[in-house]
């Protein structure tokens, strides 16, 4: 049974780890950059060991020094968060060498997972619908060229080694896809050091809808329902919510039991998420597999009442899932804003630099996972998300308003933030009667709403301040009259 677990990572998901391990009774082991030396996962951990340098390269994605230390500390398992080694076939592979429990599917498993052309392949055999596009790996710019115009622009050129909306490009002609071909080319060498390309249809309208799965090491499979991320920027995901507005139980069932198909396809095991587009007619494709802890997990958690970290380890330890299918149920809704510190304005550019204060949204049905506190540092070498806030209702609409509050609650000085585009997109009427889609802020110029709603509250705040300003001066002109009226009466009650 796992009693030590080292975390290989940084931020809210290292102390969202922390707490399930402390309630667990399991010792904990941190690990730290320069740039981390006062941050909370290092106090709020059993242990913490300095790993290296601000940049990645030389602290959280040192494989040999995070394996120093897992075996120096004792640490007998490890959970590596999301983004850094959390895919990374290789880390996992060096962990199994080593007996060291990794909190995840298998590195052949990850592997399969990581290569997009081959967790096709795998889906297709298990017939598994997924998107148009090149049966295999592109060779060449002119193979590629081919294929799209056999299945029509536009068309998404896709590194298979990309993650996180990096190494896509949407093309509407050849002389686009030209340029663009380089351009992934090199994204895809630059993050992993290698490139293989394919060319899928680019559907138009779609919603982007996740299935949470869940596999044990003895074959038991099941899905914890549906989350929609559809409202992104740069295919990066901003808001979620679970369920969807678009998907009814016998959707949920159908789909469901194809992601259960998809964890046997490629032998999953663990917690893991089934990633697909829904097309304007109602058409799901498989797209790929998150071979790991999802940012969005909370609102599941928030539905289904698992501890999705816990689950995780007792997988990890061998354990069979304590639930089948049918026990499974879904309680109320839940929403999920990232929190990061950018500019809007700047398309989305980092926002960085201190934070001398700082207010966490509280209340009942609200939940923030974040590694700020006063006096904390945004630092400029890792993910703008700062805070992942969650809100449940037993209603959409509750859940809504409960989060506006807390957006208007949330308070953090220094750095610009996406806060108060969430406001907008949750107050749009498009997004309260849940017309979502991939393209939603565009779709719907929810930046120019921002950019009018910030004039309209400059404006409110400025006849506010005229109005109190009027008020302030009416209240000293009457007791200036009081007074000369008072001093009259006693003038001539002296006289």
């Amino acid at each position: 049974m796992i009693e030590k677990v080292l975390i290989a990572n940084r931020g809210e998901i290292a102390l969202r780890v922390i707490r399930t391990c402390q309630a667990l009774g399991i010792q904990t082991v941190a690990v730290y950059s320069d740039e981390d030396y006062n941050s909370l996962h290092v106090k709020k951990a059993t242990e913490a060991y300095h790993i290296g340098e601000a940049a990645p390269a030389k602290s959280y994605l040192n494989q040999e020094k995070i394996l120093e230390v897992m075996l120096s500390s004792g640490a007998d398992a490890v959970h590596p968060g999301y983004g850094f080694l959390s895919e990374n076939d290789e880390f996992a592979d060096l962990c199994e060498k080593n007996k060291i429990n990794f909190i995840g599917p298998t590195s052949a498993s990850m592997n399969l997972c990581g290569d997009k052309m081959e967790c096709k392949a795998a889906m297709l055999k298990a017939n598994v619908p997924t998107v148009p596009g090149s049966p295999g790996l592109v060779k060449d710019v002119e193979e590629s060229e081919k294929i799209a115009n056999d299945i029509g622009y536009p068309v998404l050129l896709k590194s298979v080694y990309g993650g996180g909306g990096r190494g896509i490009r949407l093309v509407n002609n050849d002389t686009e896809l030209h340029q663009a071909f380089e351009s992934v080319t090199g994204e895809s060498i630059a993050a992993v050091g290698k490139s293989a390309i394919i060319v899928e249809k680019f559907l138009q309208k779609t919603r982007h809808i996740e299935y949470q799965m869940a596999r044990d090491k003895h074959g038991n499979a099941v899905h914890l329902f549906e989350r929609e991320c559809s409202i992104q920027r740069r295919n990066q995901k901003l808001i979620e919510q679970t369920p969807s507005p678009v998907v009814d139980s016998e959707t949920r069932e159908r789909i469901g039991d194809l992601v259960v198909k998809a964890s046997e396809a490629v032998d999953y095991t663990n917690l893991g998420t089934a990633e697909f587009l829904r097309s304007d007619d109602g058409e799901f494709y498989f797209i790929e597999i998150n071979a790991r802890l999802q940012v969005e997990h909370p609102i599941t958690e928030m539905v289904s009442g698992l501890d999705l970290v816990k689950l995780q380890i007792d997988i990890a330890n061998g354990e069979p899932l304590p639930f089948k299918q049918s026990d499974l149920k879904m309680n109320g809704y839940a929403i999920e804003c990232r929190i990061n510190a950018e500019d809007t304005f700047l398309d989305f550019a980092p926002s960085t630099g201190p934070v001398p204060d700082v207010t966490i949204p509280a209340g009942p049905s609200v939940r923030c996972d974040t590694y700020l506190y006063p006096g904390s540092t945004v630092s400029p070498f890792y993910d703008s998300l700062m805070a992942k806030l969650c809100t449940w209702g037993q209603t959409f609409e509750e859940s809504r308003t409960r989060m506006l509050t807390a957006l208007d609650d949330f308070y953090i000085e220094g750095v610009e933030t996406s806060i108060p585009l969430y406001k907008t997109i949750l107050q749009s009427k498009e997004y309260k009667s849940g017309q979502l889609s991939t393209d939603f802020l565009k779709r719907y110029g929810m930046i120019e709403k921002l950019e009018q709603d910030l004039k309209d509250e400059k404006s409110e705040k400025s006849k506010a301040a005229i109005a109190a300003a009027i008020i302030h001066s009416e209240y000293f002109k009457s007791l200036v009259q009081n007074r000369q009226q008072n001093n009259s009466n006693w003038k001539n009650r002296m006289s």
